[in-house]
C-alpha cells in the first residue's frame, strides 16, 4: 500500500443556520490520499467538497477530528504553515505583477535571498513547461499558460484545485483537463480536485470521492464508481442512468430475475461469489449506452425492453431515445449515430425493442442507500 500524504481522521464540521441551529457540512469524514494521486472530490452543490478542500488547507476552523500532511498533525496549524498551494476558479494571478513576480511571491514574503528565490523561480516555470517566462503579464498569457503559472506556485507536496476550469468554455476545458493531468503526471505531486462536473472527474482522476449530504457516499476508481456505483445516489448522480428497483422473484446459477416496482421485468447475469436471493429488495442498473435496438440476431441472447418512444434527439456522435416501457416506467437509450435506418424505424412507429447484455446490468442492495 502505498504512504498517504494526507490522512483525514472523523473530520467534522457544522455551520450556524441564520434561523437557528446548525448544518453538518462534514460528518466524520475518514479519508487517506495517496502519494503521487490524482484524486477528485465529486458531488452536488452544498455537499461537502469544498468544506473538505477547506479543512485541508486549513480556511476552516474543524468541530472534531484530525488532518495529517505529509505524516504531520496539521490541525491546529494555520494555512500559510501548512505545505499545500490552492488554485481557484481564476488563478488567483496577481495581473500587476510578473510571472516571475507571481511565483516568487510566497518566497519574497518568506525573504528568501534573492538568488535562491530566482533560483527556485526558474525551476518551478521550468517543471511547467514556461521557462523564460518570467517577464511577461498575466494577460499576455494565454489559458492554459496562466493555469501553468498557478500550478508552478504548488507545493512540491500537495496542490488543492477547487474547480478551476468551471469558467473556460467547453473545448478549452477539456484540452486543460487533458493538460492538468499530464502535468499531474510530470509534476509527481499529489492532485485533490473538487468538481460538480461527472465528466471531469472520470477523465481525470485515480479515484473519485463522490460526496452526498457530508459524508463520502464512495470512493474507488473512476471506472468502478461509473460501472458498480454504491448505492443509488451514486448511480443518478454519475452518469445517466436507468434505475429499476423491486424484488428478485427467481435466481438460478445464470440469472437473477428481477420484478420491478413498475411491473417490468429486468435480468441480471448471476455473479461469481453469490448474489441477491429470491424476495430480497434491489435496485437494477443500465446505463443508456448499454441498450442497443434489438434484431432477431441479437434478440436470441439477450434481454429485452419493448418501449413506446417519446422523442428522439440527435447529440451529433449519438441518438438519445426517451421512452416508457408498456408499463410506463421512463427509459433513456443511447444509441450510436452510425445506425441511422434503426433510428428512422423508431422515429416512424414510435416503438422500440432495445436489448441489453445482463451481464452489463449492476444489482445496488437495498441495504446500500445514501446516508
Amino acid at each position: 500500500m502505498r504512504q498517504s500524504i494526507v490522512r483525514l481522521e472523523r473530520v467534522t464540521k457544522e455551520f450556524p443556520l441564520p434561523e437557528g441551529g446548525t448544518i453538518a457540512a462534514l460528518k466524520a469524514i475518514d479519508l487517506d490520499v495517496a502519494r503521487n494521486e490524482f484524486l477528485t472530490l465529486l458531488g452536488p452543490s452544498g455537499c461537502g467538497k469544498t468544506t473538505l478542500l477547506h479543512a485541508i488547507s486549513g480556511f476552516v476552523e474543524l468541530d472534531g477530528g484530525k488532518v495529517s500532511i505529509d505524516g504531520e498533525d496539521v490541525t491546529q496549524r494555520p494555512p500559510h504553515r501548512r505545505p499545500v498551494n490552492t488554485v481557484f476558479q481564476n488563478y488567483a494571478l496577481f495581473p500587476h505583477m510578473s510571472v516571475g513576480d507571481n511565483v516568487g511571491y510566497a518566497l519574497d514574503i518568506a525573504g528568501t535571498a534573492r538568488d535562491e528565490r530566482n533560483r527556485r523561480v526558474g525551476e518551478a516555470l521550468e517543471r511547467v513547461g514556461l521557462a523564460g517566462l518570467q517577464g511577461r503579464q498575466p494577460r499576455q498569457l494565454s489559458g492554459g499558460q496562466q493555469q501553468r503559472v498557478a500550478l508552478a506556485r504548488a507545493s512540491p507536496k500537495l496542490l488543492l484545485l477547487d474547480e478551476p476550469l468551471s469558467a473556460l468554455d467547453r473545448n478549452l476545458r477539456q484540452a486543460m483537463q487533458i493538460e492538468l493531468k499530464t502535468l499531474q503526471a510530470e509534476l509527481g505531486i499529489s492532485f485533490i480536485f473538487v468538481t460538480h462536473d461527472q465528466e471531469e472527474a472520470l477523465t481525470m482522476s485515480n479515484r473519485v470521492a463522490v460526496l452526498d449530504k457530508g459524508s463520502i457516499q464512495q470512493i474507488d476508481t473512476p471506472r468502478e464508481v461509473y460501472n458498480h456505483p454504491g448505492n443509488s445516489f451514486v448511480a443518478r448522480f454519475v452518469g445517466a442512468s436507468n434505475l429499476f428497483p423491486g424484488t428478485v422473484r427467481r435466481r438460478d446459477a445464470e440469472v437473477v430475475e428481477l420484478a420491478s416496482s413498475e411491473g417490468d421485468l429486468i435480468r441480471a447475469a448471476t455473479k461469481s461469489g453469490g448474489g441477491p436471493a429470491e424476495g430480497k429488495t434491489v435496485t437494477a442498473l443500465i446505463r443508456p449506452e448499454q441498450f442497443s435496438i434489438s434484431d432477431a440476431a441479437n434478440g436470441r441472447r439477450s434481454a429485452q425492453l419493448d418501449i413506446d418512444v417519446e422523442q428522439v434527439v440527435f447529440t451529433g456522435s449519438n441518438f438519445e431515445i426517451h421512452g416508457r416501457t408498456r408499463p410506463g416506467k421512463k427509459v433513456l437509450a443511447i444509441i450510436a449515430a452510425a445506425h441511422q435506418e434503426e433510428i428512422a424505424r423508431i422515429e416512424a412507429s414510435r416503438s422500440a425493442r432495445l436489448a441489453y447484455d445482463p451481464a452489463a446490468v449492476h444489482l445496488i442492495d437495498a441495504a446500500e442507500t445514501a446516508s
